[in-house]
């Protein structure tokens, strides 16, 4: 099936920069939105930017202006570069992927990557 390999996680000072990478591998024709979510603990999972296979992008309100996500459609890799973060910003990453295979519409997730923003 379609494997996402996710790196970039951390620990990182308020207001410093982290940037993640996530890596589709297998059964996978054509990508359409790629997108990371993230949670907390004792909160749900939650969108923070996702990006189309055109290039529209969507942000959290809260997220808007610090992140930026980006993809490389050769490479099957989306990113997220994170600067000016915050504590609330604490949480597990992961990387989501919607797409078409050979045979079937896929859609995949990847191990998460701890972000962790602390004073």
């Amino acid at each position: 099936q379609v494997q996402l390999v996710e790196s970039g996680g951390g620990l990182v000072q308020p207001g410093g920069s982290l940037r993640l990478s996530c890596a589709a591998s297998g059964n996978i024709f054509s990508i359409n939105t790629m997108g990371w979510y993230r949670q907390a603990p004792g909160k749900e999972r939650e969108l923070v930017a996702d990006i189309t296979s055109h290039d529209s992008t969507n942000y959290r309100d809260s997220v808007k202006g610090r992140f930026t996500i980006s993809r490389d459609n050769a490479k099957n890799t989306v990113y997220l570069q994170m600067d000016n973060l915050r504590p609330e910003d604490t949480a597990v990453y992961y990387c989501n992927v919607n797409g078409r295979g050979r045979s079937a519409y896929v859609i995949a997730w990847g191990q998460g990557t701890q972000v962790t923003v602390s004073a």
